[in-house]
């Protein structure tokens, strides 16, 4: 038998940790050092017993410096408190440069902007431009990027929340999820009217405002074109959005 869903009203974090979950970055490095220094000062004012802040994926591509927000986050994530998960375009870098395509997620949707980062000027229209492109990316980018890159977990979950990049797939227990539908999955997720085992957040799927569904709540605003970088906190029950704005 299923165990019984849980709903968002009364879904809550470990007793005595706070939970935050950072949608997708894509490059906005202002808006997550806003959001980071923002987050910072709450738990130095309200400190809790403790606290976990997850960022949902997403981290490259569109927005101007996604070397910059591997760098933070490189940083920060040596406290196993702050966590970066996988998003679909951090994995698309990755296979990038394992085998460039110029019909991938990478040349397709915001790669270009990824590689000027790095100082690398990309032709992303043809298999030999990809090639160079992949080759070039390889030569400057830090070893430890790579590594980060490779390195990011697909789920981690606190509390009655489970958190990921895309969704899971319904009727899947959560620690059986495919780990390419924890970064890809879209309509099955979005369309399903019932509860999971847990809260699931999420990002992936652009919205014009943080969407709290019964069942999700999608963090993702685009902050690579709306300038607004949204998270969720939870405090026991109690739980807010918040926002930083460019």
């Amino acid at each position: 038998m299923a165990p019984p869903g849980v709903h968002f009203l009364d879904a809550a974090a470990p007793p005595g940790m706070r939970l935050y979950a950072i949608g997708d970055v894509h490059g906005r490095f202002d808006l997550l050092v806003e959001m980071h220094a923002r987050i910072e000062a709450e738990l130095a004012r309200e400190p809790p017993e403790d606290f976990r802040i997850v960022h949902v994926g997403d981290y490259v591509d569109r927005g101007p410096q996604s070397r910059e927000v591997i760098d933070f986050l490189i940083e920060r994530t040596r406290d196993p408190r702050i966590i970066a998960l996988a998003g679909n375009h951090d994995a698309g870098l990755v296979d990038f440069l394992a085998t460039p395509d110029r019909h991938g997620i990478f040349a397709t949707h915001g790669g270009r902007e990824t590689a000027q980062s790095y100082g690398v000027s990309a032709d992303l229209k043809s298999e030999a431009g990809a090639r160079a492109a992949s080759n070039a990316l390889l030569a400057v980018m830090p070893r430890g990027h790579i590594a980060f890159l490779h390195a990011l977990p697909r789920s981690v979950s606190f509390g009655d929340f489970f958190f990921c990049h895309a969704g899971v797939r319904p009727g899947v227990a959560l620690d059986r999820q495919s780990p390419e539908d924890l970064i890809w999955i879209r309509r099955a997720f979005l369309d399903h009217p019932g509860l999971f085992e847990k809260v699931v957040v999420h990002g992936h799927t652009p919205s014009a405002e943080p969407e709290i569904l019964a069942n999700r709540v999608n963090v993702d605003t685009a902050a690579f074109a709306s300038g607004v970088l949204t998270a969720l906190s939870v405090d026991g029950r109690t739980k807010r959005i918040l926002q930083v704005v460019s």
